[in-house]
């Protein structure tokens, strides 16, 4: 069998399998937050000028990012405890819900016992908990996946409305292929499949597909189409995979990304908030509530503190919105 055919019968037998999902929960709407940037005084979370985030109107936000073994986390030089002392109680009496999100680029959050994954989200643990987020992207063995996941599962079953999701790489071809998720991403939706886990999303990183190919996005002229590849991204998973377009959300990363000429801008918030909304997807996010605003002096590249698009600060989480067609 060459390879192209186990391909082919790899992906059709991801797409045929059981998911043992129901209907995944509520839309998720919010930005993540890097806890380690701007960080306000006493642990608390910091808005992009550093001044506590509940102080500034909030709206629901994904913490990124917790790693190491679960129930021992850290959030860099931050524990679990010192995180979780300063914000849960401060967002539950606001009424702001949150999402926990784990791993990240470079980092990685393992969970071996259920005993663990117990005083992990029992730490957070709030009303207002929206979900807990699993951003796989390296350094992860099958095994730890799959005990991830089968962790994940029991956990459920004491808090069967939590909400879980995994937070894959993808590419949006356009050439017909459907290529999107890697093998890693494979890898994480086998063993999601297998875990036993219910009501699971899988959150899409729309963002930094290389160099403009139509074998990795939609292209406008010599460009990646940001808008129309991340709408392209969720078909092919959906369609190749056989995902519900309910149990998708996505993630794209507002204003320069990884290659010159593929931005993500106002227009494409737009654009993908609408398609959240039409297509039923279960979440949108955007890498970052830091980056929501114009760079102050010129940046080469991509910026963790801003855009490096012209517009007011917060432009991209109202284009956001209007597309959903949700208020602040």
């Amino acid at each position: 069998m060459n390879k192209m055919t186990c391909a082919a019968v790899a992906a059709t037998l991801l797409a045929l399998c059981g998911s043992a999902a129901l209907a995944a929960p509520r839309v998720v709407v919010s930005p993540y937050k890097f806890l380690p940037l701007n960080r306000a005084p006493a642990h608390a979370i910091g808005a992009p000028d550093a001044t506590p985030y509940l102080a500034k109107g909030p709206v629901a936000l994904s913490w990124a990012f917790a790693t190491g073994e679960c129930g021992s986390e850290k959030w860099r030089e931050q524990t679990g405890a010192q995180v979780a002392a300063a914000n849960v109680a401060a967002f539950a009496r606001a009424g702001i819900d949150y999402v926990i999100s784990t791993g990240g680029q470079g980092g990685v959050f393992t969970c071996a016992t259920d005993e663990g994954m117990e005083r992990f989200i029992a730490r957070y643990d709030s009303p207002h908990l929206a979900g807990i987020d699993f951003d796989i992207e390296a350094g992860q063995t099958s095994e730890q996946i799959a005990s991830l996941v089968r962790r994940a599962a029991t956990a459920q079953k004491k808090r069967p409305h939590l909400r879980f999701s995994f937070t894959v790489a993808t590419h949006a071809a356009s050439d017909g292929s459907r290529r999107s998720l890697n093998a890693l991403g494979e890898t994480i939706l086998a063993a999601v499949r297998a875990g036993g886990l219910r009501d699971w999303t899988f959150n899409l990183m729309v963002m930094d597909y290389g160099p403009p190919a139509a074998d990795a996005c939609v292209l406008r002229g010599a460009v990646c189409d940001m808008g129309r590849s991340a709408v392209q991204a969720v078909r092919n998973v959906h369609e190749k995979y056989g995902i519900p377009l309910a149990q998708i959300e996505v993630t794209p990363m507002i204003g320069v990304n990884d290659m010159p000429g593929n931005d993500f801008t106002l227009d494409d918030a737009r654009v993908v908030g609408a398609a959240v909304k039409s297509m039923g997807l279960a979440g949108l996010h955007w890498w970052s509530l830091d980056r929501d605003q114009p760079c102050k002096v010129p940046v080469q590249g991509a910026s963790d503190r801003c855009s490096g698009m012209e517009g007011a600060a917060g432009a991209f989480d109202a284009a956001f919105r209007a597309g959903v067609g949700g208020e602040r």
